[in-house]
């Protein structure tokens, strides 16, 4: 954003802020001149949480309630602010320091790489979907244990992509599969296909190739065609989890990996739940935060 520029601040526990922010990633048709990002307050105030939301206008009543959805219970009040001119998201973000998980090291430019880690380069403005976020984070996490534990990955899928980082990892971990994104909201395309020729992944249907597609959940035909998968990751939201077990189970070959994230640890039994009927098998489990990250098997038998 350049020019004029406001912005509406709102506080809150580090729950209810990260919450907000995971239904802004899963929202349908949201604005692309509208940016959100939140962040901790302090060191030592490891739950008091602050989300910015960034507009090249000053902000209606209207921009108000679209903020406003995002909280799932009684939403904060907020302050607007008009800021100097100047690319204030970026800037807000350029101080993240880079994060380590497993192998992988994932930095904005500003940063250096590092020796012997896988690395991947993720602007600031997309912190959201670098790693910075204990869901994305956690699920490097768990994408290595799966590597390490002797997991087969020869047919990828990861729903709901974002910035394609956890795309980029399964494919850096299984070099040969077949991989496909998706994400319901367009301008994603745009954003893996620049972070993919940043990172050196290379885009096609071949091996070793990422493809991507916009699709709401598994309701694409590219998505249904390259199935079923032996491995597919879907970093979204606890409710949208429940909705695609049936789903997941059709695009999961029998005996394939399920990772899931974007739920919260409170979340977790309906999302465990919904998943055992579907005929999946809890693998790994492991808790970042407030968020908890699943590892599942779908049974080969039913």
């Amino acid at each position: 954003m350049s020019g004029e520029t406001w912005t509406l601040s709102a506080f809150g526990d580090k729950p209810t802020i990260q919450a907000a922010l995971l239904a802004q990633e899963d929202a349908i048709d949201w604005p692309a001149d509208v940016t959100i990002t939140g962040f901790e307050l302090a060191d030592d105030r490891p739950n008091d949480w602050r989300l910015d939301a960034y507009f090249n206008r000053k902000p209606t009543h209207a921009d108000r309630r679209l903020i406003a959805s995002l909280f799932a219970g009684e939403a904060p009040k907020f302050s607007a602010e008009k800021l100097p001119d100047a690319d204030w998201l970026t800037e807000s973000q350029r101080g993240l320091e880079p994060i380590v998980a497993g192998p992988f090291f994932v930095r904005t430019p500003e940063h250096a790489p590092l020796t012997g880690a896988i690395d991947f380069v993720i602007p600031a403005s997309q912190a959201f979907g670098t790693g910075h976020h204990a869901t994305t984070e956690g699920c490097l996490t768990m994408l290595a244990a799966m590597k390490e534990r002797g997991t087969v990955v020869r047919n990828l899928a990861d729903i709901g992509t974002g910035t394609g980082l956890l795309a980029f990892a399964a494919l850096a971990l299984w070099p040969r599969a077949l991989a496909t994104a998706s994400d319901i909201d367009p301008v994603c395309t745009g954003v893996v296909e620049a972070n993919a020729s940043t990172n050196g992944v290379k885009l096609g249907a071949g091996r070793g190739a990422l493809v991507m597609a916009i699709a709401d959940g598994m309701d694409d035909p590219l998505l249904q065609a390259r199935g079923p998968y032996d491995l597919l990751i879907a970093n979204i939201l606890a409710g949208p989890l429940v909705g695609l077990a049936p789903e997941f189970s059709t695009a999961v070959a029998p005996g394939g990996s399920l990772l899931l994230a974007g739920l919260l640890e409170t979340q977790e039994r309906d999302v465990r739940r919904a998943y055992r009927k579907a005929g999946f098998r809890l693998a790994a489990r492991l808790v970042n935060g407030d968020w908890s990250i699943l590892w599942l098997r779908r049974r080969t038998a039913r």
